[in-house]
């Protein structure tokens, strides 16, 4: 055992060990709370004479370093609206949230893309014009998984457009394939503004659209935390967020884990980006790209939907890889005139070996695959260049969406397209483009 120290080195010690602390709690101070309030005004929109709600409570963001020392950040989340409070608009698609149901104890038996989506704001009314003033465009209204890519490129015209005079944007639409359209969202928006995907795992109402509410539905608290987090603009450089279930997180990284269960979206991975308690809007972490706030030129990726047209996207197709898998599917598409492939590989990205032949063949041809891993969580790593690069950690639906874009845009340079895909799919963030300092001698992909 240390012997104790002298009392002439007590005082010392004692003095710095207070001057330690106050330095530790001043800079905590200084970067880890952000307020933001809400104005108390009227509720515009309500139907019938209401008492006037509580005045809201301030938002507060615990901001990252990262955050608190980016100058475009704190700019816009400082930012308040000449109305004094933020303009939001909610971009209805459908889906669940959407959805009406035989009975009000009917989970899973309903039909989706029902209810008009200023309906569903007006439920929220008065409580929701405490916090924004809310426009509504109704842009489809069906499931998710009926909408294709030239809607998806209207899509994004429609937010964008949007947010030239918005301070957010709310998309709702069904959660079987939300995570694609905030993909989407988060690869080809132009604007910095808040953009918040939101949805329900259960019907909004029973037997009709104006029916009695389905017991434990999500979507009218979903709804109202989206329009919440998209005003607080404490997402604003985050690219497009997902939010359901009091938590949000980044496209890029979130899927859907369940087909029931409430808590059905997560990123494994890394994490929630943040989280709503009541009035206080939490921000744990920022995705990568935060970092490029000050740098607009960088911070947007190169797809600009306004300078291409839906039509010259060009199809990508995924693989599913199995024991024994065979490589006639690869081999069909790739005669199909199919572009892009990923390949949602065993492990590490393997692929059978039949499989691999049929790839080889296909990439000789002209086909650009992508090497991703079907496990859920977990990187591939390997070759940054054609005809097959690493797909990282990014899953297949998303790294088939990314496929698509690159190779569209790059108007059939594979290793521009490639580039693309191995930095801004990168959880690093990065729209320079990225090669291997010797990409013959990088790692292949697990066959």
């Amino acid at each position: 055992m240390y012997p104790p120290a002298s009392p002439a080195l007590r005082r010392p010690l004692a003095v710095a060990l207070v001057v330690v602390l106050c330095l530790a709690t001043a800079l905590a101070t200084a970067v880890a709370t952000v307020t933001l309030t809400r104005s108390s005004a009227g509720s515009p929109g309500a139907s019938a004479p209401a008492p006037a709600p509580a005045a809201a409570a301030p938002v507060t963001t615990v901001a990252s370093a990262e955050l608190a020392t980016n100058a475009a950040y704190q700019q816009a989340l400082a930012a308040a609206p000449p109305s004094g409070k933020p303009n939001v608009t909610v971009i209805g698609t459908g889906g669940t949230i959407a959805g009406v149901a035989t009975s009000r104890s009917s989970f899973t038996d309903y039909r989706a893309g029902q209810i008009p989506i200023a309906d569903l704001v007006a439920k929220l009314q008065p409580e929701i014009g405490v916090v924004a003033d809310v426009e509504t465009i109704q842009f489809g209204n069906k499931g998710s998984g009926s909408y294709t890519v030239a809607e998806f490129h209207a899509l994004t015209l429609a937010v964008d457009k949007a947010l030239e005079t918005s301070d957010g944007v709310v998309v709702t639409s069904g959660t079987d394939t939300m995570e694609e359209f905030a993909y989407w969202l988060d690869l080809t928006v132009r604007s910095r503004k808040p953009v918040v995907m939101t949805g329900a795992m259960r019907p909004t109402a029973a037997v009709s659209v104006d029916g009695p509410g389905v017991i434990g539905a999500d979507g009218p608290a979903n709804l109202y935390n989206a329009i919440a987090l998209a005003g607080s603009r404490a997402t604003s450089c985050f690219g497009t967020v997902l939010m359901l279930g009091d938590e949000f997180h980044a496209a890029r990284d979130v899927t859907k884990t369940s087909s029931y269960r409430m808590d059905t979206f997560q990123t494994r991975e890394l994490g929630v980006l943040g989280w709503i308690d009541g009035t206080n809007v939490k921000v744990g972490r920022a995705p990568s790209r935060v970092s490029m706030c000050n740098n607009p030129a960088k911070w947007v990726t190169p797809f600009d939907l306004t300078t291409l047209p839906a039509t010259d996207l060009p199809r990508t197709e995924i693989v599913y890889a199995y024991q024994q898998a065979g490589g006639e599917g690869i081999t069909a598409l790739a005669a199909a005139g199919v572009k892009g492939i990923v390949t949602a590989g065993t492990g590490a990205g393997g692929v059978s070996a039949d499989q691999s032949a049929a790839r080889t063949a296909a990439a000789a041809a002209g086909v650009l695959f992508v090497s991703t891993t079907r496990t859920g969580s977990g990187s591939v790593y390997g070759s940054t260049a054609p005809p097959v690069v690493a797909g990282e950690d990014l899953l297949p639906q998303k790294a088939r969406l990314l496929l698509m874009l690159s190779l569209g845009f790059a108007k059939g340079d594979q290793a521009k397209a490639a580039a693309w895909v191995t930095s801004i799919g990168n959880p690093e963030w990065s729209t320079a483009g990225r090669v291997a300092a010797n990409p013959a001698q990088a790692p292949a992909p697990a066959a």
